[in-house]
Order: structure tokens, then C-alpha cells, then sequence
């Protein structure tokens, strides 16, 4: 069983749309957990009836999707953020990696789901990163068998550049699956704050990682 684990905050605009992709999943036997941060929108009841289970945790994406895991069933875990549109048959992908090709983690390629000509830009140096330096971000659907997450130590509490973090942990017991069938994910956060700057800041950010600012530093420059 693969469990989907999705950590949510205020996202009624698009958790319908995305949770809508992995009802075919859930018929052929998985389950799809929902992780609420507290939300004040509708989140919750919109997706009650299209999620296994619903959780109820301390605000911080790194909190609910260990949260999640604690509270789900699956051999593998599959964290997958509210604003990602699952491609078809993730689940046969994903089983495929693990079962077949015996990797215990991995991740998906990534489309952003604007039309400017410097998205695609953006996400083929996303995806060019991931396969040099095999580190994903949450944005490509990190996937993991439940003992490598549990023996790894799960997410780190950290309120910033917790996917980082655990795929640096994870690649030294073993090099990721690579799926190149890619999750679209919002380009909200690119075209919010402007492409060009969102860019430059994101690039700062894992440079001050990398000299080891603390993360709390990193998610005041983040926010």
C-alpha cells in the first residue's frame, strides 16, 4: 500500500482539483491522508469525502507530514503538497521504482502550471538540480518506504528546507528513483513575488543553507 500524505493550510482554492487525481489510486487499494495545520477556509470539509483519513496537527509542513506518517498504514509513504496535480497512475510508478527497481526513495520531475516562457526555464533547472545533485525539494513528490523514513529519523522540525534536509540523509543510504513523468505544481508562488526575484531568492536561500544559517533566519528571508 502506498500512503499519500498530504499537509494542508487554508487550501480550498485547489485541494478538490488535486485530491480529484488520486481518487483511481485509492480505489486500487491505497489511502490518501490529509494533514490539516489548522486551517480557517473550508479545506477540510471539501476534502472529507475524498481523503481515507483526516489529521489534525501543529502548523509547520515538516510537523504534519511526520504527523501524517505516524498515523498512516502504507509500506510507502508519498508526500505530495496541496497545490500538486498528481500525474495518472502515480501509484504504478512509484510501486514500479520500489518493488521492481528496489530503490526505497525517490521522487518525480516537475511542470510548473504557468505559461511564461521563464517557468520552463525555472523547472528545467529544477529538474537538471535534482538529477546532478540528487536532493528534491517538496515539489516533486517525495516518495520513501516507511522503514528508510523511520530509520532516517523522519522530517527534521525545521520551518524551512526540511525536504533538503531529509534528502541529504536519504541519498547516503541510497541514490533516488528518478521519475521522469512530472507532477504539475503551482507557479502561485514564482508569479506572486515575481519570477525573476523568486529566483534569486530561492538560489540565496540554499546558498545560506549551505554556509549554515540557521533556519529560522531562512524562513524570516523566505516569508
Amino acid at each position: 500500500m502506498i500512503s499519500v500524505i498530504v499537509p494542508a493550510l487554508n487550501e480550498e482554492n485547489c485541494i478538490v482539483a488535486m485530491l480529484q487525481r488520486l481518487q483511481a489510486m485509492r480505489k486500487r487499494g491505497n489511502e490518501v491522508v490529509l494533514v490539516d495545520g489548522g486551517s480557517t477556509d473550508a479545506t477540510c470539509l471539501l476534502a472529507v469525502s475524498l481523503v481515507d483519513k483526516i489529521v489534525h496537527a501543529r502548523r509547520g509542513r515538516a510537523r504534519q507530514m511526520n504527523a501524517g506518517a505516524g498515523h498512516a498504514r502504507g509500506d510507502i509513504l508519498w508526500f505530495l503538497h496541496a497545490d500538486t496535480l498528481a500525474p495518472g497512475n502515480p501509484d504504478l510508478l512509484i510501486r514500479h521504482s520500489v518493488v521492481k527497481m528496489a530503490h526505497r526513495w525517490g521522487y518525480f520531475h516537475v511542470r510548473l502550471s504557468g505559461r511564461h516562457p521563464l517557468l520552463r526555464m525555472v523547472e528545467a533547472g529544477m529538474n537538471l538540480r535534482t538529477c546532478l545533485t540528487a536532493i528534491a525539494t517538496g515539489d516533486q513528490g517525495i516518495f520513501v518506504t516507511r522503514e528508510l523514513f523511520h530509520d532516517a529519523g523522519g522530517f527534521a522540525d525545521l520551518p524551512l528546507m526540511e525536504d533538503i534536509e531529509l534528502c541529504g540523509r536519504l541519498k547516503r543510504r541510497q541514490r533516488p528513483a528518478r521519475i521522469a513523468t512530472a507532477l504539475v505544481t503551482s507557479s502561485r508562488r514564482w508569479e506572486q513575488r515575481g519570477i525573476l526575484r523568486t529566483i534569486l531568492l530561492m538560489w540565496r536561500l540554499r546558498l545560506a543553507w549551505c554556509c549554515g544559517v540557521r533556519p529560522e533566519e531562512l524562513a524570516r528571508r523566505y516569508r
